[in-house]
């Protein structure tokens, strides 16, 4: 048995210490041990670096884990996995959950992390009926099958924007504090429909008892993020990659907590392995409160010798730019059960920067 998990081929330097440094939370990391796990979404970011873990909990303990990847496309994901992909402990099946066939995933599970959702802002823009069904349509099948095949755990992926619109006063957002949409806009399909699917969560757990965990993530950003994502973090990271300025198309005054990939991923397992008082837990860095204009003037530090200035589409912004009342997300929840922020937001970009040029 090791202490330090082995680098996992074709994940990089970086996630390779971020896996170990999620691995190094002080959890019941034995409650996962012998159990087969399917994970969906396992392509994306926060997908890749739960079976990441999994896979790193096996190397480091010799757990017995079987992680099962549900991706649309075995071959489009392949770079994503690497070397990973002919591992003993891990399968990949080609699925996708919108429109699942249960046929195409044989056997028993003992728990479901579901994080297959479009998350791209351009795509729900350009298809807000594929949006809406795969988080409402595709929720409801993997819960489905998660009482099927006999899983005692369903952990999900949802969002902060479930919340809605927020009174002008509040800076952090906890759990219980839901505002309203306009329903009648298209761009609410990702909203509503990770609405509709946490209330298909709770229903599950009432009328199933299936054991419900929601992850309700802010701004979260790292390795695994594509740069050309659409997020103002991919944006600024793209810029960074390519020593080029950061460009704002406002005086990016805009606050929120910004939360670097690990620390997530360790406060969804921290919600896995800990909770059960609450359903929803909010996953949040604290420190990561932030104006945009903040974060973009981080990553043109996030390389030094290779200088980067903000620039602004609308300078007479850039010169208005008073730090406002932010929205960010309260994670006093999930601290309650041990859970705490490693990574500043600093060295954070900086490991996304160097992930990138890696």
């Amino acid at each position: 048995m090791s202490d330090v998990a082995r680098p996992q081929q074709g994940a990089g330097s970086i996630v390779d210490g971020d896996v170990a440094r999620i691995l190094h939370s002080d959890l019941p990391w034995g409650d996962l041990a012998g159990q087969r796990i399917l994970v969906t979404g396992a392509r994306g970011m926060l997908g890749s670096y739960v079976w990441r873990t999994l896979l790193g909990l096996n190397d480091r303990s010799d757990a017995g884990i079987e992680v099962v990847a549900l991706v649309r496309d075995v071959a489009q994901a392949a770079p994503t996995f690497g070397g990973a992909a002919d591992r003993a402990d891990l399968t990949l099946v080609a699925a996708d959950v919108s429109d699942l066939d249960p046929g195409a995933i044989d056997g028993r599970f003992d728990a479901v992390v579901h994080g297959a959702s479009p998350a791209r802002p351009a795509l729900h823009a350009s298809n807000p009926i594929g949006t809406l069904r795969a988080n409402l349509n595709g929720t409801e099948n993997m819960l489905q099958f998660a009482v099927d095949r006999g899983a005692s755990t369903f952990l999900t992926m949802s969002s902060a924007e479930v919340y809605g619109a927020q009174p002008a006063g509040r800076t952090l957002i906890a759990e219980d504090d839901f505002g309203g949409f306009d329903i009648l806009n298209p761009r609410a399909c990702y909203s509503e429909g990770k609405r509709a699917a946490e209330t298909l969560c709770a229903c599950y757990h009432a009328q199933h008892g299936l054991g419900v965990r929601i992850c309700r993530f802010g701004h979260i950003y790292g390795p695994g993020m594509a740069l050309d994502d659409g997020r103002v973090q991919a944006d600024f990271a793209a810029a960074a990659v390519a020593g080029r300025n950061i460009v704002l198309n406002s005086a990016g005054a805009a606050v929120r907590t910004y939360t670097y990939v690990s620390d997530a991923i360790a406060g969804l397992f921290t919600t896995w392995l800990r909770g059960g008082e609450h359903l929803a837990y909010n996953v949040a860095d604290r420190a990561g409160l932030i104006s945009i204009r903040q974060l973009a003037e981080l990553f043109a530090q996030s390389r030094p010798g290779v200088p980067m200035e903000l620039e602004f589409t609308h300078p007479d912004d850039s010169r208005a730019y008073q730090p406002s009342p932010g929205q960010g997300l309260d994670s006093s929840r999930l601290a309650a059960l041990g859970w705490r922020a490693e990574v500043s937001p600093a060295e954070g970009v900086a490991r996304m920067v160097a992930h990138h040029l890696e």
